[in-house]
């Protein structure tokens, strides 16, 4: 399964984890992200698929929200759904800080929105 920088709705793909290829993705917009934040995404993403397997994926839709999707081969047998919903609603919680500073990255360097509008906001 190849992952590119849009999904399918055409958001734009973050970063990914495929357990499929043992493969970690960033995408090239987002590289001015501080390492330790890239290294972060590397880490979570990583640990995500190594627990449910499948493939992860942090996008941005039209309006900037930061949303997980995974997604499975449909002859994936090993593949947690279960798990995988436990564990998007738990990284929901304990990175919400993180995911609220991407989603402002993204506004401001990606979609190039004024900051004073947004803390106006």
């Amino acid at each position: 399964m190849e992952i590119s920088t849009r999904t399918e709705d055409g958001e734009l793909v973050l970063c990914a984890s495929s357990i499929y290829n043992q493969k970690f993705y960033l995408n090239k917009e987002f590289s001015k992200l501080p390492d330790e934040i890239k290294d972060e995404l590397h880490a979570m993403c990583g640990a995500f698929t190594q627990e449910v397997g499948g493939i992860f994926m942090l996008v941005f839709d039209d309006a900037g929200n930061l949303k997980i999707q995974t997604r499975a081969l449909e002859d994936d047998l090993l593949f947690d759904d279960i798990g995988c919903g436990l564990k998007v609603k738990k990284l929901q919680n304990e990175k919400k800080e993180l995911f609220q500073s991407l989603e402002l990255f993204y506004k401001i360097f990606i979609q190039g929105v004024d900051i004073n509008s947004l803390v106006n906001e």
